[in-house]
């Protein structure tokens, strides 16, 4: 189970870092996602972590400006996002997969999105 949050409201230039609480005790071997989703688009891939964390992929539209990283201990996985655009406006959505490697598609577990909006 996934448990996301850490949305809200800034303005541009600013930042946000959202969080990703993970139940079970096997989080380690999972790889961990991000995607966003804006309002009549589709949702897309934003950063993945590898399970122990030594490999790090991000779209190229925010390669960057935001940063993955996680907490094995803490059963967390976070999205420090910075430089933040009226265009990166979405809901957020962690996901995991049962695979310690990164793959920008084919995750098995989602969380509930937590929604970022960017005014100008």
């Amino acid at each position: 189970q996934l448990q996301a949050s850490g949305g809200g409201l800034v303005q541009a230039g600013g930042s946000l870092r959202l969080s990703c609480a993970a139940s079970g005790r096997t989080f380690s071997t999972y790889a961990m996602g991000w995607f966003r989703q804006a309002p009549g688009k589709e949702r897309e891939f934003v950063a993945g972590i590898s399970g122990r964390a030594d490999f790090t992929y991000y779209a190229d539209s925010v390669k960057g400006r935001f940063t993955i990283s996680r907490d094995n201990a803490k059963n967390t996985v976070y999205l420090q996002m910075n430089s933040l655009k009226p265009e990166d406006t979405a809901n957020y959505y962690c996901a995991g997969r049962t695979f310690a490697t990164v793959s920008t598609t084919q995750y098995d577990y989602w969380g509930q999105g937590t929604l970022v909006t960017v005014s100008s």
